[in-house]
């Protein structure tokens, strides 16, 4: 995973990327970090002075990675209108849901793992707003009513399903697309 950093902070990173992303945060320690990333103790500390700067720029990262290239760009590519943009975010979802590697949604993890007083739970509330923003403005798009009401209520179908599939559903992205039929038919003009 090439980031635009220098190559031992990509290696920091890609290894951050994975643990974190399939284990959580506190399940994982420094020295396994150093370890996975073949950097020494000194170099890890240079770039990263704390595991929790670390944490933030692995929210960044995932946020870039996840949010942005795959789930919204995934859905704008697929949805051949706004409204089918939309729906298509639960289409990128079912093949996520039926991947190996499905591991949640890393900012509600971490927001439950550290909880919302902690730095690092604040900054997954506000990566769980930049996600509500990318709904919101496909439902400017669609021209819907009170595009931001239809994205707070949009996202807790999205978590749902997401925390649905992590109980065993892997049909909980058909299910919240239809509910998001609905929603979407709510708020139309």
């Amino acid at each position: 995973m090439r980031t635009g950093h220098s190559e031992p902070v990509d290696r920091i990173l890609a290894a951050a990327y994975e643990l974190f992303s399939h284990r959580g945060v506190r399940d994982v320690g420094i020295n396994e970090l150093i370890e996975r990333s073949g950097v020494a103790k000194s170099t890890f500390y240079r770039h990263f002075p704390s595991k929790d700067a670390l944490v933030l720029a692995f929210l960044a990262l995932r946020d870039q990675v996840w949010t942005v290239d795959l789930i919204v760009s995934e859905a704008r590519r697929r949805g051949t209108t706004p409204e089918g943009r939309l729906l298509a975010i639960f289409d990128v979802f079912g093949d996520w849901f039926q991947r190996d590697d499905f591991e949640a949604c890393t900012f509600i993890n971490v927001l439950l793992e550290m909880g919302p007083g902690h730095p690092l739970g604040e900054a997954s509330i506000g990566y769980l707003a930049r996600i509500r923003g990318h709904i919101q403005a496909l439902a400017e798009e669609a021209g819907l009513e009170r595009p931001d009401e239809f994205a707070r209520s949009w996202h807790i179908l999205m978590k749902g399903s997401i925390i649905s599939a992590t109980e065993g559903d892997f049909l909980a992205n058909k299910r919240a697309q239809q509910m998001a039929g609905w929603l979407i038919a709510h708020h139309r003009n």
